[in-house]
């Protein structure tokens, strides 16, 4: 945006690091707080931050990573669909299904049904 330097170097690598903590612990709660303390920057700094260097909000790149984790799954296991939502993060079916369809283009069922017969 107008006005607004480039993050630092440092700043830079304190997001490549919340990238990789937010990838391995997808699965689990994780919140701005958390993820500022972790960098040692305030919530605030952080999370602007991260949407200038990464182009979305923290939150916008756990959802999509749960939901690419739960898409490989959905390809390469038997698991139940609720199954896969709720190892990936997700505490409710509906909210899965949703974000999922509005992600991927298509239902979860439909989805693994595809890519199963490709």
């Amino acid at each position: 945006t107008e006005g607004q330097r480039a993050p630092s170097r440092r700043d830079q690598k304190r997001i490549a690091e919340a990238v990789l903590r937010i990838e391995v612990d997808a699965d689990r709660p994780i919140s701005l707080a958390e993820l500022a303390d972790q960098t040692a920057t305030s919530p605030y700094h952080f999370l602007r931050t991260f949407r200038h260097v990464a182009g979305m909000t923290p939150y916008q790149f756990l959802l999509r990573t749960r939901l690419h984790k739960a898409a490989v799954r959905l390809r390469t296991s038997d698991q139940a669909i609720s199954a896969i939502a709720f190892a990936a993060g997700f505490n409710d079916l509906s909210t899965f299904n949703r974000r999922f369809r509005r992600l991927m283009g298509e239902t979860p069922g439909t989805y693994r049904a595809r890519r199963r017969r490709s």
